[in-house]
């Protein structure tokens, strides 16, 4: 069977990440399935996003440009529901990205839009196909 079991991200700052996080997740439609002092586990669907920290990290600066992970895309639902998290994202530490060509600055058929959070990880939340 295949599918996404789990993503785990390793941030440098806990707190800031649970604050960031947290408020976009739930905005989402994930639910808080763990907690522990050094991370949380957030679930829809079956899988898992886990946010954790660690003494391992060689840096605390995180750069989406060097290999790895670029961005996270989730469901964001609806048009409108996209539009209001766009809205409020700025309020909850999240920096919209190209908003010159929001909400299709992934082309006129995707509606979608960018974010980066104050450590530097970007994410997209996308519309339902309409």
């Amino acid at each position: 069977m295949a599918g996404l079991h789990h993503v785990e991200v390793w941030v440098a700052d806990g707190d800031e990440a649970r604050a960031e996080w947290g408020w976009l997740l739930r905005r989402l439609g994930l639910t808080l399935e763990s907690e522990w002092p050094g991370g949380q586990s957030w679930g829809a669907g079956g899988a898992y996003l886990t946010l954790t920290t660690s003494p391992n990290l060689t840096s605390s600066a995180h750069d989406r440009r060097r290999p790895g992970m670029n961005h996270l895309a989730f469901k964001g639902g609806a048009a409108d529901r996209v539009d209001a998290i766009m809205a409020d994202a700025h309020e909850h530490g999240w920096r919209p990205l190209y908003q010159e060509r929001y909400p299709h600055a992934g082309g006129p058929q995707h509606y979608a839009g960018w974010l980066e959070s104050s450590a530097g990880f970007k994410v997209e939340i996308v519309a339902d196909e309409s």
